[in-house]
């Protein structure tokens, strides 16, 4: 028993007489595995299938496979997942859980999402780029097209008051967590030490968790480079029983799979991750958790007109996240890489600046003639392009995002519009 399974009949009740809901849940209530499960009985499926969005591909093959598990079916029969490169499906599939770069591919190609009676955006408190573009776009389908279409935004930290309003006060439910109790412990650097290695602080804490805790560990680090190096570092210094394994995105689905496993009997197992690791997964074993208090994240940079990798710190929901890793399954202990003075000074929520990167990564063109639905994605944006400027030449027409007050007469919308040389008019 689940702590989401106590509110699962109201979310049931709500989704049959409204279109669109928000549901928080901590982490470790069950929203992944359980909610999708629980409406496949719902009278408003009519036969459709749910699509369920995850923001990564190792969280989507991971919650697929544990859904398939509970029905004592392999994926791609009732339950599947579609991901870059790697799909689960058939003619019985009812329950589709993809990556949200799938979903807009998927709107592409069938603007009213006719195949699917719901859409459940997973972990919407990451906020990337393509997940909030995924809302937008299914939000307008909702509208326009499909106004039975069934809409549920799941979260585990994001303040869902600003997002209900913005889906029209949409109801809101919350679920209790199960959590067991995590001792945190702070291990910042020595203040002698002026620009003290990360690798090493990385190194000694783990050894120190391996000595004095019982279980398996997950360490957060910033990226492969960091991963890499710290497990060599380890590789000399721990005894035969420990096993090391990298997880990171760029890994091979059967390694990535090989690092959530559980450890083998008589042995410990040391998972050295990035962020991919921070939601929507259960590693079996794993006790403790070493936190190095920093994430990579892509970062447009206007003066070069390129994104580039930035290392910063993580906001004070990431570092609970990471922190509720170690109290999944029993009782944990977490240690985290900095004083917790320095917490204090943290943001509550990383927060992102879409606008730029919409514009510079995604262009939404209307083909020369052709019928609204058929559109194609560009990046094709000059540099320093401002908003609200003239527009720019795009595939066969000009696109740019013109303010209301710029728009003609009849607009009543401001957005992305196009305009066509061949017959001189504007689109929307």
């Amino acid at each position: 028993m689940l702590p989401i399974d106590h509110i699962l009949p109201e979310l049931k009740r709500t989704l049959e007489q409204a279109t669109t809901a928000l549901l928080q849940a901590p982490p470790g209530a069950g929203k992944t595995t359980r909610v999708p499960l629980a409406l496949l009985d719902a009278t408003w499926l009519h036969g459709r299938k749910i699509l369920m969005l995850e923001p990564r591909r190792l969280a989507a093959r991971s919650a697929a496979r544990f859904m398939a598990s509970q029905m004592g079916e392999k994926p791609g029969q009732t339950v599947g997942y579609r991901t870059r490169l790697d799909t689960r499906v058939s003619g019985v599939t009812r329950i589709e859980v993809v990556t949200e770069g799938i979903l807009t591919r998927l709107i592409q190609s069938d603007p009213m999402l006719e195949d699917y009676a719901a859409v459940l955006f997973d972990e919407f408190h990451e906020r990337s780029l393509q997940a909030d573009l995924g809302l937008a776009l299914v939000r307008e389908t909702q509208e326009a097209l499909r106004e039975d279409l069934r809409v549920l935004v799941m979260s585990a930290t994001l303040d869902t008051a600003p997002i209900a309003r913005m889906l029209g006060d949409v109801p809101v439910l919350s679920s209790e967590g199960r959590a067991f109790p995590v001792d945190v412990f702070y291990r910042s650097a020595p203040a002698t030490q002026r620009n003290p290695r990360l690798v090493d602080q990385v190194v000694a804490v783990v050894i120190e968790a391996l000595a004095q805790q019982p279980g398996s560990v997950l360490v957060f680090l910033p990226g492969a480079g960091e991963i890499h190096r710290v497990a060599q570092a380890l590789a000399g210094q721990a005894t035969p029983d420990i096993v090391i394994a990298p997880l990171f995105g760029n890994l091979k689905a059967s390694e990535q799979d090989q690092a959530i496993a559980p450890a083998a009997e008589g042995t410990r197992k040391v998972v050295l991750a990035t962020a991919i690791a921070e939601t929507s997964l259960t590693i079996e074993g794993v006790r403790v958790v070493v936190d190095s208090g920093q994430q990579r994240r892509a970062v447009f940079d206007a003066n070069s007109g390129m994104t580039r990798l930035v290392t910063g710190r993580v906001s004070k929901a990431s570092a609970e996240q990471r922190k509720g890793r170690a109290g999944r399954v029993e009782p944990g202990v977490c240690y985290r890489l900095w004083s917790e003075s320095e917490q204090f000074g943290w943001q509550s929520l990383r927060r992102r600046r879409f606008a730029r990167r919409i514009w510079r990564h995604w262009c939404l063109s209307w083909l020369s003639g052709a019928p609204a639905h058929r559109t194609s994605w560009c990046g094709s944006i000059p540099r320093h392009q401002p908003i609200g400027s003239r527009p720019w030449r795009c595939c066969s027409g000009w696109i740019c995002w013109i303010p209301t007050a710029r728009l003609p007469s009849t607009a009543s919308r401001r957005g992305l519009w196009a305009f066509t040389p061949g017959s001189r008019t504007w689109s929307y």
